[in-house]
């Protein structure tokens, strides 16, 4: 079975060191101390998860984040921000920039542990129904199916198709759907077809 992949991405030694212990039993993690490194990690490594600081020297959190949502490689990865900033505007500001959830300092490992957990369940299934949904699409694409009004000759019953050809109607049922043909003679067509059968019973 596959570990999860988390990246943390926080200048303070003690927060990394407090995620790490919720964390580490459970998945694997990358350190990033700053916004640039983050950014560099993200890119090489490809988390399933970014742990990502707001606060920081240099890039802060809400820069990363806006890079990361603006590369196609990196732009899929849940991003959960870690703050000491309660006010909503924050909050706010970084879920338009595409973050799914918010730890506040000072940091539970318990909340850090099941937050993360949560966030994988959730984009496991997603990736999971986004792959039976192209699975469903290339199985519909396969299917040839019968709809819409067919011309059909009243005396011998072939079916004209779209180019203007007359075609019998197993060919074109075949060639138009996944039905298969067995062939076998109807009572009215053997009393037409082969009287003397009928005569001898």
């Amino acid at each position: 079975m596959t570990t999860n992949s988390v990246l943390i991405v926080e200048d303070e030694r003690v927060n990394v060191n407090i995620i790490l212990d919720a964390l580490k039993p459970h998945f694997k993690t990358y350190i990033a101390m700053n916004g640039i490194q983050g950014l560099d990690r993200a890119r090489q490594n490809l988390p399933d998860i970014i742990l990502l600081d707001i606060v920081m020297p240099g890039m802060d959190g809400y820069e990363v984040c806006r890079q990361l949502k603006s590369d196609d490689r990196t732009s899929g990865i849940p991003i959960i921000f870690l703050t000491a900033m309660s006010d909503i505007g924050f909050e706010k500001k970084g879920l338009e920039l595409g973050a799914v959830d918010y730890i506040t300092k000072p940091i539970l490992p318990d909340i850090v542990r099941l937050r993360v957990g949560h966030h994988l369940e959730k984009e496991a299934y997603r990736k999971s129904l986004e792959i039976k949904i192209q699975e469903l699409k290339q199985a519909m694409a396969q299917i040839k199916s019968l709809k819409g009004l067919l011309p059909i000759c009243a005396h011998c019953k072939n079916i004209r198709d779209d180019k203007g050809y007359w075609n019998q109607i197993e060919d074109y049922i075949q060639k138009h759907s996944e039905a298969e043909f067995s062939h076998g003679i109807c009572p009215n067509c053997v009393e037409i077809l082969y009287p003397d059968v009928l005569l001898k019973k």
